[in-house]
């Protein structure tokens, strides 16, 4: 079984993590992919974050019908903050023996990778997908793969050799990392964010349920 795993506040989830997870798991392919909400963010403030039951209901609504979609709460029951380390290497203990794991994420955070509690572990024990989409530092700039080039190299190992033809980073000792273009959606969760803040509507940047469920809560007002 090929299991994707795709970490993140989700503070709200949209249509770009829906979308992305779905062409990842298209591509690869993946049985399944789980949505894994953090329950306090390493790398984030907690200012304006909605509380951990909202937000995964919230993934609930959003992924419900969508075949080989699930969400996982294990971080919503580990205290302190959520490293993926720690989840990675859990879920590696409950799911099925012979499964291969993959680490989803967006462009934005690996190029942040390099902060993340024990990185070079978790390079030791999961394939890392990266998911190109707009970002100010990484759009579609015809140097973008160079971009990731040079902060693998700088920031992470130098024995990682970047092969065109496979669409990953590769090293002698060390788990692939794979770069795979998605659909570049410019929607980001600040943006719906400050939307609803100045009352303005979200939809048809979030599924249906997802904002009604925000209003309905009063969240992001």
């Amino acid at each position: 079984m090929r299991i994707g795993l795709f970490g993140g506040t989700f503070n709200p989830i949209h249509y770009v993590h829906i979308r992305a997870a779905l062409e990842v798991r298209e591509g690869f392919p993946l049985d399944e992919c789980h949505f894994i909400p953090a329950a306090i963010p390493p790398h984030k403030t907690m200012d304006g974050v909605a509380n951990s039951g909202d937000r995964l209901e919230m993934i609930q609504r959003a992924i419900s019908g969508h075949s080989g979609f699930s969400v996982c709460d294990v971080e919503l029951h580990r205290s302190g903050p959520s490293y993926s380390i720690d989840t990675v290497e859990y879920l590696k203990t409950t799911f099925p023996r012979g499964s291969d794991l993959f680490l989803m994420l967006g462009v934005d955070a690996f190029l942040e990778f390099d902060t993340w509690k024990s990185y070079a572990r978790l390079l030791q024990v999961i394939p890392v997908i990266v998911m190109a989409r707009p970002t100010p530092t990484y759009g579609q700039s015809i140097n973008r793969w160079q971009t990731l080039e040079d902060f693998v190299h700088l920031k992470i190992s130098t024995e990682y050799t970047y092969s065109r033809s496979k669409a990953c980073f590769t090293h002698p000792d060390r788990q692939p990392v794979y770069v795979y273009d998605v659909t570049l959606l410019d929607i980001s969760s600040s943006k719906i964010r400050q939307l609803l803040r100045s009352g303005r509507s979200a939809r048809f940047l979030l599924p249906e349920p997802v904002e009604s469920y925000i209003r309905s809560r009063g969240l992001y007002s």
